[in-house]
């Protein structure tokens, strides 16, 4: 018998769940608008924005962190901390191209903050023109600010970054 105690407890738990999920996607959405932004600051035949459009490009890109943000794209493409170093990295790009593919998400979700592991490949075309393959894994953590979640950490975990023209094999050691 479905007593109101028990009907509450069910629909506490039901609310619980709804949440972790809308939770998750919005991470998942936040995630995705990174990839989009990372990416449009390159033409599409390959080439660097006007300084205009990257200012623009940027300073959104910049706003998906929290104030306080670590961006650690490892040892090519550096450290950057807070928003403002985090737009000025973004304002000038190291590559010519770019075109992230973020997939399998692993996220958790603890109250206001969360941690996602993301595999990512990206085909890129380095400054002096040469098309790449890179590969690896983002490790993000997030946190919720005025409702909203935001990346508080992200930090790339490179397996490789291969020429085109010889693909991802790896050397032997």
């Amino acid at each position: 018998m479905n007593t109101p105690e028990i009907l509450a407890k069910r629909i506490d738990e039901l609310a619980a769940r709804l949440q972790a999920a809308e939770d998750i996607l919005a991470i998942q959405a936040l995630k995705s608008r990174y990839g989009s932004l990372a990416d449009a600051r390159y033409l599409p035949g390959g080439g660097v924005k006007p300084r205009e459009e990257l200012e623009r490009i940027a300073g959104e890109t910049a706003r998906l962190f929290t104030e306080d943000a670590v961006w650690d794209g490892g040892a090519g493409l550096g450290v950057c901390t807070g928003r403002e170093a985090i737009y000025q990295r973004f304002l000038e790009p190291t590559l010519l191209f770019s075109w992230h593919y973020f997939v399998k998400p692993e996220i958790t979700v603890d109250g206001d903050r969360a941690t996602g592991r993301w595999d990512i490949l990206a085909p890129c075309t380095t400054a002096d023109g040469r098309p790449h393959w890179m590969a690896g894994a983002e490790e993000d953590e997030y946190q919720r600010v005025d409702g909203a979640w935001l990346h508080s950490a992200m930090r790339l975990q490179l397996v490789f970054m291969a020429p085109h023209e010889r693909g991802w094999k790896m050397r032997k050691r």
